[in-house]
């Protein structure tokens, strides 16, 4: 559930971020780099009203992350995303695609930062521009920040919650989650957050673990994309939203500790696209039919 919220909250929580990090330079870190990329398609979904659309996209992560001493870790992640959408006659949006070309670039800086008996407190806040080809980028910035508190059990198993709070494109919200990650036995596991990918973190995933290093998980996450439109398009300067539930099958295996890769296939459900105009007030919401996809993450860790 969504909440209205002080955009205070993020500017403090982004600020606590950098002066931890700044106390821990005098340090001797650990940096290890990382990248992640994922090609993803996501086939046609029959709009209400007649019509249909389908997308292409590309998502990139790098950084690094330091081990800080004492189960303190900290980090910097560069996000890059490209969508290209492509519309058929979509009757609801009278006849004119909503949108065409999407990007989304940005950072984040996570933070976990160890307490006794076993606890972590985590904090990651992030910036964005999140915007189609031909909007203004100054009216495309978002921000905001996720806080979690996080239980590691003797077994290694782990068990958190937390609250993500976000100033997003003419819209400020608030949601709660939770933090699992539980091995059911040798074999099975339940987890989240999900890896990167072409589902996003929220989510749960179930997976199993096979002899030959490959694991095979069943999940379901929520995905929201909210950005800025043209200056020049059906709704200029407005907002558009891209919204849906991917159940997925995911395959994965590991190439030593540095490299793996992970297949994707799945479904996106409830799936909705929303305009909006420069203020952020509805004009039109078209529900769209089961889509399927797929993608593929290779990753690197050096």
């Amino acid at each position: 559930m969504e909440l209205k919220v002080s955009r205070r909250i993020n500017l403090t929580a982004l600020t606590l971020a950098f002066a931890t990090v700044g106390a821990a330079q005098a340090q001797e870190i650990n940096w290890r780099p990382f990248l992640s990329v994922t090609p993803l398609y996501q086939g046609e979904g029959d709009l209400d009203g007649d019509g249909h659309y389908r997308a292409q996209s590309a998502i990139v992560r790098m950084g690094v992350m330091g081990d800080l001493g004492r189960g303190n870790r900290a980090g910097v992640t560069l996000n890059y995303d490209y969508t290209d959408y492509a519309f058929s006659n979509p009757v609801r949006f009278g006849n004119v695609a909503p949108w065409n070309t999407v990007q989304r670039y940005g950072a984040s800086v996570p933070l976990s930062l160890g307490l006794s008996d076993g606890w972590s407190v985590g904090l990651a806040p992030s910036f964005d521009w999140f915007r189609e080809n031909g909007a203004d980028a100054g009216d495309a910035f978002t921000w905001g920040g996720i806080v979690s508190a996080t239980k590691r059990f003797d077994n290694g198993n782990r068990l958190g919650f937390g609250m993500g709070v976000f100033d997003r494109i003419e819209e400020t919200s608030a949601f709660p989650f939770l933090v699992v990650d539980w091995r059911i036995s040798d074999r099975w596991r339940l987890v989240n957050p999900l890896p990167a990918g072409p589902t996003g973190p929220a989510g749960l995933e179930l997976e199993y673990r096979f002899d030959s290093g490959w694991n095979l998980g069943l999940g379901a996450a929520w995905r929201n994309a909210r950005f800025r439109l043209s200056n020049d398009g059906a709704v200029p300067n407005g907002v558009g939203e891209e919204r849906g539930v991917p159940v997925f099958l995911r395959a994965a295996h590991a190439f030593g500790d540095q490299v793996s890769l992970n297949l994707y296939t799945g479904l996106v459900t409830a799936g909705q696209l929303r305009v909006e105009d420069s203020s952020g007030n509805e004009l039109n919401e078209v529900n769209f039919d089961t889509a399927a996809f797929f993608g593929a993450t290779f990753s690197a860790r050096f």
